[in-house]
């Protein structure tokens, strides 16, 4: 089996990319984490109108995980997973236009953004539940506002063990996606920067730590597309610990990269630093998801 994206899922990657290229997505993220919210909405509405929300029922899953890497990539700050995979997913209803949430303890304990949210659910003794917002949970990335819910009333729900399995996907598609950008930025950065005369990009430990990253990333990302094709649960995790793990060591060699500039939150790369940090433990740790792989294999 070729995991590779034909003609169609190529161009919606492309004219998506280009759209998220041209909205200045650093100040859209930035304003968001300072509670301005208005630049983010903007940009969701322009992303809905490209058929963004509309993924999760109406194309496949390979299409969702293209979209979300694109949104990782770039930054673009809201409760996407939620709003765009899952609900849409779960509740067998198209949310296009709305903004929701909801919490899935223990693979997401809080509700991402419940502020801006317009639908909020909870998942309580396996059923999805309405809900109401809580208090305010800090986050390590400051574009994510977290929040406790307290569950109301059921509701009815189309198919929750897929819709659950696409927001891991989604969240893995996110880390792919930021860690392509850590290490485009790193390299950029590898070229420009001098010491003792060269650049720092010229020596063989920047370049086999830069390398590394590569191999990490693109050994990912075929498990990525291969669970959005196959779809069962331990491909699904085998996808989210790879993407995790490739997403943090692109993090990682970044701030190795970068010296002392890149612990600086004026820096842009600390958005994605800190988006791959929070995101590694999203919809499930790395051990969740390992511990799951070798449930599946029949290993204790």
């Amino acid at each position: 089996m070729r995991f590779v994206l034909d003609p169609d899922q190529r161009d919606f990657a492309s004219s998506l990319d280009s759209l998220l290229s041209a909205a200045d997505t650093v100040a859209v993220a930035r304003a968001w984490a300072d509670g301005d919210h208005e630049p983010g909405l903007k940009l969701w509405a322009r992303l809905t109108e490209l058929g963004v929300t509309e993924l999760a029922t109406e194309d496949t899953t390979v299409e969702a995980c293209v979209a979300f890497e694109a949104l990782g990539r770039h930054a673009v700050p809201g409760p996407w997973v939620e709003s765009a995979a899952v609900l849409p997913l779960a509740l067998g209803r198209d949310l296009s236009g709305t903004i929701a949430s909801l919490a899935v303890p223990p693979l997401a304990p809080y509700a991402l953004d419940a502020d801006v949210a317009s639908e909020l659910y909870v998942l309580h003794d396996n059923a999805l539940h309405t809900a109401t917002v809580g208090e305010r949970v800090r986050s390590v990335d400051r574009t994510r506002h977290l929040f406790r819910v307290t569950p109301g009333e059921p509701v009815d729900v189309l198919e929750l063990r897929g819709a659950l399995g696409l927001g891991v996907l989604a969240t893995s598609a996110q880390l792919l996606g930021a860690g392509e950008r850590l290490l485009a930025d790193s390299v950029t950065y590898a070229k420009q920067r001098r010491q003792f005369g060269r650049e720092i990009g010229s020596y063989q430990a920047i370049k086999h730590k830069l390398a590394d990253v590569r191999i990490a990333l693109d050994f990912a990302r075929p498990l990525l597309f291969g669970a959005a094709v196959m779809t069962q649960r331990e491909y699904v995790s085998a996808a989210k610990v790879a993407c995790s793990d490739a997403a943090y060591l692109a993090a990682r060699t970044a701030l190795q990269v970068h010296g002392a500039i890149g612990y600086t939150a004026e820096l842009d790369l600390s958005l994605w630093l800190t988006k791959v940090r929070a995101l590694r433990n999203a919809w499930g740790s790395p051990a969740f998801h390992r511990g799951a792989v070798l449930q599946a294999l029949g290993v204790s």
